[in-house]
């Protein structure tokens, strides 16, 4: 992993961006995504989100314990103005034609230039564009990272440091820099391989891959009883 350099606080955290404005999709969503939640085996970041040989799929529900253990209240949805989920975590048909590739994330379509919102407080430990997953973002917090493919923008490094730069959004994201959940980090765009624009979302629960699509059904389940 790259250098970790402390950093002011992002200047465009806005208000908490609550899961609650997806709702009524989210219902509809969540029950056609009864996978595994963690996936064996530790991937480096910078490859495609999608690979011919996948790691073993570890086909263990977490326990109501362990998914009660986080304040996922406090977490955000990811992307504003949410229209559809378009591709799941696990196998699928490759958009670009072949054989059947393990998807790691969840596809997320809104229309370009949306924002993108961080899914919970931690620090930026990646920005990158020079891979498959294009302009894109990784955060880190505490035993959870989180990776946002095919955003809008450019990264540069100045002063030694790593810095995204989306002048259109107003964005600029650092290495290094801690971020509140919610806070705006990008616009979805069509950087990287991708035939539309969207967000692709990962997320490694310490270091491994978890079914996104589980974590927000746990998300939604909390805050809709509060």
């Amino acid at each position: 992993m790259k250098r970790f350099t402390s950093h002011r606080s992002v200047a465009h955290s806005d208000r908490h961006f609550s899961l609650r404005a997806a709702s009524s999709s989210l219902r509809s969503q969540f029950s056609l995504y009864t996978g595994a939640l963690l996936v064996s085996g530790l991937l480096l970041w910078g490859v495609a989100e999608n690979s011919p040989q996948p790691q073993k799929v570890s086909a263990v529900e977490p326990s109501r314990e362990s998914a009660q253990q986080y304040a996922w209240a406090s977490a955000s949805f990811p992307v504003e103005n949410f229209q559809a989920y378009t591709s799941p975590f696990g196998y699928r048909n490759s958009p670009y034609g072949g054989a059947s590739q393990f998807h790691y994330g969840l596809d997320m379509a809104a229309p370009s230039g949306s924002y993108i919102r961080n899914w919970w407080a931690g620090r930026v430990v990646e920005v990158s564009d020079d891979s498959a997953c294009g302009t894109s973002v990784i955060v880190e917090s505490g035993q959870w990272t989180h990776v946002y493919c095919h955003m809008q923008g450019y990264t540069t490094t100045e002063g030694g440091q790593r810095v995204l730069i989306d002048r259109d959004g107003g964005l600029r994201i650092v290495e290094g820099q801690q971020i509140g959940s919610g806070a705006r980090i990008g616009r979805v765009g069509m950087t990287g391989r991708t035939t539309g624009p969207h967000l692709h979302w990962g997320l490694k629960y310490d270091g491994s891959w978890v079914d996104p699509a589980l974590v927000l059904r746990a998300m939604y389940s909390q805050q809709a009883a509060r």
